[in-house]
């Protein structure tokens, strides 16, 4: 006979409880399965019509006083050692989905697993959730507009549906096709061409280089501004709706790179003439040059095809708060040892401590561990505090390492599914 089939017990037969769960049957006492009246058996046992048996399990015998159910054997063992010990294990071999679908099905929950189980069982669910969340959300994280997903719905019915749908994800999803892949490479290469130019353009000899109007590097940032317009202009067109083109930072960024090149240049047309009337323009030109110091944001469009950028922008996203706290540790530690070693060092006429404002930048620097050696203390209790100041900054920053390495860690496993989907698919 198989270990299972048939459990026999001392006592009368009336007392018996006749369960068969997938072919394998059970014989278990009334009074063992009222331990738990609220779970799927117990309310069985104390029905008293035979439509409301059939409604609590699959089929009913009432010659034999057998009830059926079309269930898993396997965990019926876990949940008839639960009713029999009061201890619920969990399978380790088993599906954690289908474990907690089958011990739902007998009205038993996941909180009544034994402790040593219950953290492992909960492990593995949540890591399970996460793989299957990146293998089945077409949902992408923020800084990242969805192009396969729930945005593609929206072109229904609007004009040239087709070729803006073409377009969007063309722009906006380098995995869609070949001709994505060299949007995407084209992009990043005027990127970086920007970006060494706006370098280049700051060394003095070129800088100040007067013999053509016009220089190569001009023309250059001239070439790159045309094509970000070209491509910003696009973005907007193919944009299903105006909220899917402004909800996405990665736009705003675009938006904040090109718009100064355009306003410099308007004032600059403006203030050509020599006149004392022009004065104001020009002045007010050169103010906004200071707005040409936006074109840094260039080097944030490369999140659009950077998946490591992209990762950045999300923990520090989901880590405000942590980022928050450190700032704030950090600036409670800045006023106290500044304090402290102005007190330490005003009597020494050597220190370049005099005022507690030069003293915040003497901790920033000391909590932040750079030390640029430009102020420092002279006197022995002066050296105290700056050890302990170090030690402080030191600690505070590693607190929210942890933290922020986990949530970097899980947006890879969130999108790591869904790329190698997405690769494949192509």
């Amino acid at each position: 006979m198989m270990y299972g089939q048939v459990l026999h017990h001392q006592g009368r037969e009336e007392d018996l409880i006749n369960l068969n769960v997938g072919g394998i049957q059970h014989k278990v006492e009334r009074c063992v399965l009222l331990r738990f009246p609220n779970t799927r058996v117990g309310q069985l046992i104390q029905c008293c019509s035979d439509a409301a048996i059939l409604e609590l399990c699959d089929d009913y015998s009432p010659a034999d006083q057998e009830y059926y159910f079309d269930r898993s054997p396997q965990v019926f063992h876990c949940v008839l050692n639960f009713y029999r010990t009061g201890h619920f294990h969990a399978l380790e071999e088993l599906c954690v989905f289908c474990f907690s679908q089958e011990i739902e099905y007998w009205g038993i929950g996941e909180l009544d697993l034994e402790v040593c189980c219950l953290d492992r069982f909960l492990e593995r669910k949540h890591d399970r959730e996460l793989n299957a969340c990146g293998r089945s959300s077409n949902a992408t994280s923020s800084g990242e507009i969805p192009v396969v997903g729930s945005d593609l719905w929206r072109f229904e019915g609007t004009w040239c549906s087709d070729a803006r749908k073409f377009m969007w994800q063309t722009l906006e999803d380098p995995n869609h096709s070949k001709c994505s892949k060299g949007v995407a490479a084209v992009s990043i290469l005027v990127i970086l061409t920007s970006i060494v130019a706006m370098c280049i353009h700051s060394m003095p000899e070129f800088r100040y280089a007067t013999d053509r109007e016009h220089s190569v590097l001009d023309s250059l940032e001239l070439i790159c501004n045309i094509f970000f317009s070209v491509e910003f202009v696009l973005r907007v067109v193919a944009a299903p709706h105006p909220w899917t083109f402004l909800g996405n930072p990665l736009n705003m960024i675009d938006l904040a790179s090109v718009l100064p090149f355009y306003v410099t240049l308007a004032f600059e047309s403006l203030s050509e003439g020599d006149g004392e009337e022009n004065q104001s323009l020009f002045n007010m030109g050169k103010v906004v040059q200071v707005l040409r110091l936006m074109r840094a944001f260039r080097v944030l469009k490369l999140a659009r095809h950077s998946e490591g950028v992209r990762a950045f922008g999300e923990t520090l996203k989901n880590c405000q708060s942590e980022v928050g706290l450190l700032i704030l540790f950090i600036t409670v530690g800045i006023s106290f040892f500044s304090t402290f070693i102005y007190y330490t060092e005003k009597e020494d006429a050597s220190s370049k401590l005099s005022s507690i404002p030069v003293c915040w930048w003497w901790a920033i620097i000391s909590m932040t561990t750079v030390g640029y050696g430009d102020v420092y203390p002279q006197t022995a209790a002066g050296r105290i505090v700056a050890s302990l100041c170090i030690l402080c900054g030191l600690l505070v920053v590693s607190f929210p390492i942890t933290i922020i390495m986990n949530n970097f860690s899980k947006y890879f496993e969130k999108n790591t599914p869904k790329r190698c989907l997405t690769e494949a698919k192509a």
